[in-house]
């Protein structure tokens, strides 16, 4: 079954479509909002919005464009009401604040050294350079799927690519 069928699925209520839906696109999905928000926490807790807008919300896709398309975009606005509700934070004052927003959630030890590294990494890159390389490299995209998927023509996505590659291995040191 493809994407838009089982986008149609999903809008009838059927949960095994949408567990095949997730399966399909949720690396793809996660690399995305990971190369909007470089936060991996904030990233899964956007990811778990996405998958939430796209089980109440499957009724209103339009058979349009591609099925990705539209996820990218339910995505991507998540992404910038996160970035609205984290200025929203910021401007409170600190007694404002309770323990949970203070974060007493702490990440395991032996994530926070990856994801440091994989924060600073994602830093050098451009919004779209880093698009273009998380979608190739952690979810297994093609260039020709990637350049579909964000409405690039193909030319663009591999120029991005190499370019954000190139910096990332001088950012390394191994150039």
């Amino acid at each position: 079954m493809n994407q838009e069928e089982l986008l149609k699925m999903v809008s009838l209520g059927d949960k095994e479509a949408f567990h095949q839906l997730y399966q399909e696109t949720d690396k793809t999905v996660y690399s995305f909002i990971l190369s909007i928000l470089k936060n991996p926490q904030d990233a899964e807790e956007v990811m778990q919005e996405t998958y939430m807008k796209i089980w109440t919300g499957a009724a209103s896709y339009k058979p349009q464009g591609k099925p990705l398309a539209w996820i990218f975009t339910i995505a991507r606005n998540l992404c910038y009401m996160k970035f609205r509700d984290q200025k929203r934070m910021a401007d409170m004052g600190l007694d404002e604040l309770s323990g949970e927003e203070l974060g007493a959630d702490f990440p395991p030890l032996e994530n926070l050294a990856d994801a440091i590294v994989l924060q600073a990494a994602l830093e050098i890159l451009k919004e779209d350079e880093r698009q273009v390389v998380l979608l190739h490299a952690a979810s297994g995209l093609k260039h020709r799927e990637i350049a579909a998927a964000l409405g690039m023509p193909l030319a663009t996505v591999l120029s991005k690519y190499n370019r954000a590659i190139k910096k990332l291995k001088q950012h390394l040191g191994e150039e």
